[in-house]
């Protein structure tokens, strides 16, 4: 589903990306918090079996340096230092029988663990 996806929009290699689907998600959990302050933070941390791990949330600060990019009215902040790890991935949200959440296809990652949830 997600070349499907790529198809229908301009998948850039100098930003973040985020899906339609991904975009349309993240503006119906915020019509639930009912917040229009809140933007999608991705980050990336130390820890996990590979070393480095995501981090998606909620945020309402704005920090130094922090890369917002909007996708269809939703602002995606990235902080200066996860910058370099994020250009081009693919931010999407999978529904289905097997799986359901949000997913990064992100082409700087080298390997991950058997888990999926950390990544080098």
């Amino acid at each position: 589903m997600t070349e499907q996806l790529e198809t229908e929009f301009e998948r850039r290699s100098d930003q973040i990306n985020l899906s339609p689907v991904a975009a349309a998600k993240v503006k119906s959990l915020l019509d639930q918090e009912g917040r229009d302050d809140l933007q999608l933070r991705i980050s990336v941390q130390p820890g996990g079996c590979s070393g480095l791990r995501y981090q998606l949330f909620f945020d309402e600060r704005s920090l130094d340096g922090d890369v917002v990019t909007d996708f269809d009215g939703v602002s995606v902040v990235v902080d200066r230092m996860s910058v370099p790890y994020l250009n081009g991935a693919l931010i999407d949200f999978v529904d289905s029988i097997e799986k359901q959440g949000f997913t990064i296809d992100n082409p700087n990652a080298t390997g991950s663990c058997a888990c999926g949830d950390s990544f080098h």
